[in-house]
């Protein structure tokens, strides 16, 4: 039960167990444990309870992209020889409204309202409004104060927007516009190759959006695996994405079109919308009076118990702690720290938390890339199978596609693996269960995949790094 009295503010006072500062997908799972367990909790959320991925991100671009790569096969009906003719004669403006339609159903038309009476029915206060940190051990909201025994950051992230002249005075899209307007724009160019800019990259051309995906780097997907981001680079260019690595924008500004964009190089695009999307940062503005060590990003630090070190009961989870930031991760450390919350004795494991690009064919990625391995010291066995060897890959006409997996050669276990194909998001988990599991690579060579599938695929990796491990023990 929450006692109310009268702080030396003059505030109402409410004191909780346990305040919860943010409700996104961290904020919310640690409220519904700590609230199962018995502990009095209070979420503080000004925006959606359940952050973005249920009402901006996640759901609804993959929503989006399921009905992209629906469009693409059917282009492709009649070469895999499900119809006799053609198509692919379609009024994109038409598809592209009822694929909005079908997002918006799926992201519960951006309400929250069902989230929201899902905390209150497991007895958490959901507190709207934007929490401040004023003292320790207090936390005002709009006038009203609320008081912890401990205290947990879910703060989230918010999206970047770069040093480029001229970019405050357009009105560009984040990932956020982009995911909730209605109309199909005619062209645009989005800013940022990582993961998401890549996924709109492929759910504009496949609605017929004349696309130019632009990235200062001289490759796509930051640092993972170079093979596999040039293969997504080639798929991406076949939807017909114009790719442009290495572009260097110099400024933006509005015109006849809608946005001009110009680089260094003195080239420019023009472009009806312009969509930037490269990263985010954590959110700490409302922390101060916590006066917090922040990371070098800006993150709020925290060790493996989810603890922010130098604080008293005070734990963090989610994007605002830079590490891994997906929502599975932020859900993984809410269940760590409340575990510790509660009296037990639970430490994050990070090494084996997947990383997705939900294209078609999707990208998956765990663990450490080869260069990472070598940068950490690691005597690195690096092996690679084209999916094109696979007789699955023959019967869904699936083209290209590659798996890497990396192995420490002086341990025998699997570091890390990266693939792109069909997919590549689901048997992945294979290669994550063998980084965390620390499985020998003698037993996985020993494992037999079903045939014919994808996950044939780790069949030739493993064999040759297991043959190469007992020639060292041999040698040795």
């Amino acid at each position: 039960m929450t006692t109310q009295s009268e702080n030396t503010r003059g505030l109402p006072s409410d004191a909780f167990d346990v305040v919860v500062l943010g409700g996104g997908s961290a904020g919310e799972r640690a409220a519904q444990l700590l609230a199962a367990a018995g502990r009095n909790v209070a979420l503080v959320e000004a925006n959606k309870v359940g952050g973005e991925c249920p009402y901006y991100a996640c759901m609804p671009s993959k929503s989006m992209l399921r009905s992209a790569e629906v469009r693409g096969l059917v282009a492709h009906a009649q070469d895999l020889g499900a119809v006799s003719s053609d198509l692919s004669d379609d009024d994109p403006d038409a598809a592209y409204a009822l694929a909005v339609a079908r997002r918006d159903r799926i992201a519960d038309y951006r309400s929250d309202e069902g989230a929201v009476d899902g905390l209150e029915e497991a007895g958490v206060t959901v507190v709207r409004g934007s929490g401040v940190v004023v003292a320790t051990r207090a936390v005002v909201v709009d006038g009203r104060e609320l008081t912890w025994t401990d205290l947990v950051i879910s703060t989230g992230s918010m999206a970047n927007r770069p040093d480029i002249p001229g970019l405050s005075d357009v009105p560009y899209w984040t990932s956020d516009q982009a995911l909730t307007e209605t109309q199909r724009p005619k062209s645009v160019a989005i800013l940022g190759g990582g993961p998401v800019g890549c996924e709109l990259a492929q759910i504009y051309a496949r609605f017929g959006v004349d696309v130019a995906l632009i990235e200062a780097s001289p490759k796509l997907l930051g640092a993972e695996e170079p093979v596999v981001a040039a293969l997504l680079a080639d798929h991406l260019r076949a939807d017909g994405v114009r790719i442009m690595l290495s572009a260097a924008v110099s400024r933006v500004s509005s015109g006849g079109a809608g946005f001009v964009i110009e680089f260094d190089d003195e080239s420019m695009i023009e472009v009806e919308r312009f969509v930037v999307v490269t990263g985010r940062s954590p959110r700490t503005d409302a922390l101060g009076a916590l006066a917090l060590s922040l990371g070098d990003a800006g993150q709020v630090l925290v060790d493996e118990r989810c603890a922010v070190p130098g604080q008293m009961n005070v734990w963090a989870a989610g994007d605002v702690t830079g590490i891994a930031p997906f929502t599975h991760t932020a859900n993984y450390q809410a269940e760590i720290l409340t575990t510790n919350i509660l009296g037990g004795s639970r430490r994050a494991d990070y090494r084996a938390i997947p990383r997705a690009v939900y294209t078609d064919p999707p990208v998956a990625s765990v663990g450490l890339t080869a260069e990472a391995a070598e940068a950490a010291g690691y005597d690195v066995a690096r092996r690679e199978m084209d999916l094109a060897d696979l007789a699955r890959t023959s019967t869904e006409g699936s083209g290209s596609g590659r798996l890497i997996v990396v192995l420490d050669r002086a341990q025998g276990v699997v570091l890390g693996a990266s693939a792109i194909g069909p997919q590549a998001d689901a048997w992945l988990g294979e290669a994550a269960l063998a980084i965390h599991a620390r499985v020998p690579i003698a037993v996985l060579a020993d494992l037999v995949h079903a045939f014919p599938t994808f996950g044939e695929a780790y069949d030739v990796p493993y064999r040759r790094l297991a043959e190469e491990g007992d020639r060292a023990i041999d040698h040795g």
